[in-house]
């Protein structure tokens, strides 16, 4: 899990050039870019969105606390990066029109959580 695969690579490039394009100077650090290639490529091996579960994966390159003090910390343009990032994923597949809804109503929460990465 060192390297993200070509077309995450691919993906996070498009990306950052959308971002600039879009908000000049919005675009993502090495650092970033380097940290959201690590997280698609944990999530796309382990099937989950899991600190921990990506610490094991990278056989403890990557560290819980590393990891998440960069979604909670570092100044990553949030909601331009999911703006482009679904213009781009719609770019991508040719669509043109659509209702786009984001639901996570059916996931179960745990109740027992004390801590969450």
């Amino acid at each position: 899990m060192n390297a993200p695969a070509t077309f995450i690579q691919s993906y996070i490039d498009d990306l950052n050039d959308a971002l600039n394009q879009l908000k000049p100077g919005a675009a993502l650090t090495r650092i970033q870019a380097a940290w959201l290639g690590t997280c698609l490529t944990g999530i796309l091996l382990m099937n989950s969105v899991c600190w921990a579960k990506f610490e094991r994966a990278s056989l403890g390159d990557c560290k819980v606390a590393a990891l998440s003090w960069v979604f909670r910390k570092a100044s990553i343009p949030w909601e331009w990066l999911l703006r482009v990032s679904v213009v781009l994923i719609l770019k991508r597949y040719g669509i043109t029109e659509g209702v786009l809804a984001f639901d996570e109503s059916d996931r179960a929460r745990s109740k027992s959580t004390k801590r969450i990465y």
